[in-house]
């Protein structure tokens, strides 16, 4: 049901409009940030459309189908076949497709034509989730837009994403968006509060870091975040305050070498959290807007040695330094780059 599911309120009213009129639209977008519950929300609208007994004309969460359809055996991830077909639950009216290496194969997306022709098994209805679907390459657009072209009255597409505008325009207009909101902070803290998974010390600041994201809050380990934001941290004093290239390149071969590999996203991504604390304050923000609200001395401090518009600069450099990693650029060449910037930006106040 979708009063289990965290924030977006108005998701919700229209997902219930739909229901209730019988007229939910056969090709969904489930548009908004990573983490923030849309494909939760997704399977709540699967629920209603496969449910034996619907509770007010939602999933009842109790019954074979919506017990079924949540049971779903995914590949391993070397196994690049399985990827090419969709991948069912144990409703078999209801499957997924997902991607294999960060690419949604163009033969999953023929294997769902070709699924999404067939009628029902057991149910009113054949529904297919298309998980991150951005990362379809325009043969597999293609293939899903002839699909969307010609649909099967008793099937029903819905498309996961966090950037809808990377879709082609002509799926994006075959498809009625629903763009999600991130969770408030205070919403996220609660919901940690209740989940009794974390020390109630970490709570506030995991919600705040969070950025929106329930999931990302949920998976969050506290102590590990906390030795990756001292890592960084180091890296703007040793940039902003104390000018140590030497410093700075040493923390670079540390976050790059192949102990903390699979934890280079997450210290490209609080650094640029610390950043974008460091401008908050030096655009003269409260301190409750500053993420990192446990250390405000500390990025104040830092805030002394840089301008608005260096902040800025840097930002925008991280940001395309993660678009590039989709691409394997050399890790180690551009964090070396981005840090020796980092020194760089020191300049007067303004």
């Amino acid at each position: 049901m979708f009063d289990k599911l965290i924030g977006n309120e108005n998701v919700k009213a229209t997902l219930r409009r739909f229901i209730g009129n019988g007229r939910v639209p056969n090709s969904l977008i489930f548009s908004g940030i990573d983490g923030i519950g849309k494909k939760q929300f997704a399977v709540q609208l699967v629920k209603s459309l496969l449910c034996k007994s619907p509770v007010d004309d939602e999933g009842c969460d109790e019954c074979s189908s919506c017990q079924r359809l949540e049971v779903v055996q995914f590949p391993r991830s070397e196994d690049k076949e399985a990827y090419k077909k969709v991948i069912f639950s144990e409703h078999p009216d209801f499957g997924l497709v997902i991607p294999y290496n960060r690419n949604v194969l163009i033969d999953a997306i023929r294997s769902l034509d070709n699924e999404a022709h067939f009628r029902p098994f057991e149910a009113g209805a054949r529904v297919f989730i298309i998980d991150d679907a951005d990362k379809m390459n325009d043969a597999a657009s293609n293939a899903l837009l002839k699909t969307l072209e010609e649909p099967a009255a008793t099937s029903y597409i819905f498309l996961i994403t966090s950037r809808a505008d990377s879709l082609l325009p002509t799926i994006r207009s075959r498809c009625q968006i629903l763009r999600f909101e991130p969770v408030s902070t205070a919403e996220i803290e609660r919901f940690l509060e209740r989940s009794n998974k974390f020390l109630p010390e970490d709570v506030p600041l995991i919600s705040r870091i969070a950025d929106g994201s329930i999931g990302r809050a949920m998976y969050t380990d506290a102590e590990k975040l906390r030795q990756v934001r001292q890592r960084m941290l180091d890296v703007v004093e040793n940039g902003l305050v104390n000018h140590d290239h030497a410093a700075l390149l040493r923390n670079a071969e540390v976050i790059c070498d192949a102990k903390h590999k699979s934890d280079y996203e997450d210290h490209i991504n609080v650094l640029k959290g610390l950043l974008h604390d460091i401008w908050r304050i030096k655009s003269g923000s409260s301190d409750e807007s500053v993420v990192n609200a446990d250390i405000v001395p500390r990025l104040t401090a830092a805030a002394e040695h840089t301008t608005s518009a260096n902040l800025i600069g840097l930002i925008e450099d991280i940001e395309e330094l993660q678009l590039n990693l989709i691409v394997n650029i050399n890790r180690k060449v551009a964090t070396d780059s981005l840090f020796v910037d980092i020194a760089a930006s020191a300049g007067s106040i303004v």
